[in-house]
């Protein structure tokens, strides 16, 4: 479930890697934060140098900020006043306890035997009718990029099968093209779901 070349990756660059991103992640952000009420409480899963969680706090909303890398909970609680915790993934025991999680760029590191195990965490997480945002790099199975990350590289296929099998009935799938640490073109895998 984990992977230890990844995590070192982060914990060896985690400066540069908070340095990359220099604003939030824009349309997705604000569409998810809009379908929340007012104040809700939002986990983020993988919140890297902390720029979504400001800017979710900036907004008025109550932020669980966490990343599985300590080095990069120290960059995130620079931007969050300290309010960012260490938690991998498969240490998400909440039940019924937020109303939003967002996941950008960050399950995507999740082996993909154990993504349905992840999803159905995050399921169990979330209060009725709570709001569930994740982002994936599109492609035909795991691998790993010019870093040496391993990734899961999704097609929408294998997400719409992990998303059921994890109890999800409720999510939609868009597409679209950007970037990420490495600056290669990359097709972006938008999940929205609903518990």
């Amino acid at each position: 479930m984990r992977d230890g070349q990844t995590l070192r990756f982060y914990a060896d660059n985690a400066a540069a890697y908070a340095r990359h991103r220099t604003r939030p992640c824009g349309d997705q952000l604000d569409a998810f934060l809009a379908a929340l009420p007012k104040g809700a409480r939002i986990l983020e899963l993988g919140c890297g140098n902390g720029m979504d969680a400001a800017h979710m706090r900036a907004q008025g909303f109550d932020v669980d900020a966490t990343d599985g890398t300590p080095a990069l909970v120290a960059e995130a609680q620079k931007r969050v006043g300290g309010a960012a915790r260490l938690m991998l993934f498969d240490e998400l025991e909440a039940e019924a306890a937020y109303d939003g999680v967002w996941a950008c760029a960050s399950l995507l590191h999740v082996v993909a035997a154990s993504l349905p195990d992840i999803l159905s965490r995050v399921r169990r997480a979330l209060q009725p009718d709570g709001v569930f945002v994740a982002s994936f790099k599109a492609g035909t199975g795991e691998g790993r990029d010019p870093y040496g990350r391993y990734y899961n590289y999704p097609s929408a296929k294998q997400l719409d099968g992990a998303y059921r099998a994890a109890g999800w009935s409720d999510f939609t799938l868009e597409t679209n093209m950007g970037s990420g640490f490495d600056a290669l073109p990359t097709v972006w895998l938008w999940v929205t779901a609903r518990r």
